[in-house]
């Protein structure tokens, strides 16, 4: 039994209002997905053939060119949040810890870049 209060108990345990944002960012990213993940399926079913030609008309729009950057970006981001919270979760060596979280930072802003630069490639035919 403690004679400390429930207030000088939680005192200097951290932040309470990170989590929240982390919270609201990945909720809205998820929405976004949603709508962006069912443009991408009807495109999708949609279009008139898979094979390299047919990619190249189909991006050779510029909302499919745009949309798809979005949905590139957007799944690399909400990956990243996702990926975060694991990582603070079930990660608990402070060193590993930080090593980790920034590989994952870098490695999903590598694959987003990536990607966008690809769909900019083929998209504007250089």
């Amino acid at each position: 039994m403690s004679l400390r209060s429930p207030l000088g108990r939680v005192l200097g345990l951290g932040s309470a209002k990170d989590g929240t944002d982390h919270f609201i960012s990945q909720r809205i990213s998820a929405i976004a997905l949603v709508l962006l993940g069912l443009w991408f399926l009807y495109s999708m079913l949609t279009v008139e053939s898979l094979d390299y030609l047919g990619v190249l008309r189909f991006l050779a729009s510029p909302i499919n060119a745009v949309l798809l950057a979005l949905l590139s970006v957007t799944v690399s981001y909400h990956s990243w949040l996702g990926i975060q919270v694991v990582i603070e979760d079930y990660v608990h060596a402070p060193g590993l810890k930080l090593v980790s979280l920034i590989a994952s930072r870098f490695a999903h802003a590598f694959i987003a870049i990536v990607c966008v630069y690809s769909i900019l490639v083929l998209g504007l035919g250089a």
